[in-house]
């Protein structure tokens, strides 16, 4: 079965860090190209950041570029995401995308 499964979210205070991991299975994730996507509650859809299926490419929305890092690890079939500086406008839902799939997503909220 193909399948990205989203973890590492949880509440966290304006500031601090995340890290969210995505396992992806049933199909070859080093052949794929990668993405972090994102939900706020009410909402659209926002482009987060891309990765390159070899990982030397990366590209990053304004709105957290220079705060999120998005990184993949082929051998383990997992992709990143470190999020510093946590802003309460990133609460959202995030998911990892890619090989035409989406996962369900893990709740970040960002809070005092």
């Amino acid at each position: 079965e193909v399948q990205l499964v989203e973890s590492g979210g949880g509440l966290v205070q304006p500031g601090g860090s995340l890290r969210l991991s995505c396992a992806a299975s049933g199909f070859t994730f080093s052949s794929y190209n990668m993405t972090w996507i994102r939900q706020a509650p009410g909402k659209g859809l926002e482009w987060v950041s891309f990765i390159n299926k070899g990982g030397d490419v990366t590209t990053y929305a304004d709105s957290v570029k220079g705060r999120f890092a998005i990184s993949r690890d082929n051998a383990k079939n997992t992709l990143y995401l470190q999020m510093n500086s946590l802003k309460t406008e990133d609460t959202a839902r995030y998911y990892c995308a890619g090989a035409r799939i989406r996962g369900q997503g893990t709740q970040v909220t960002v809070s005092s």
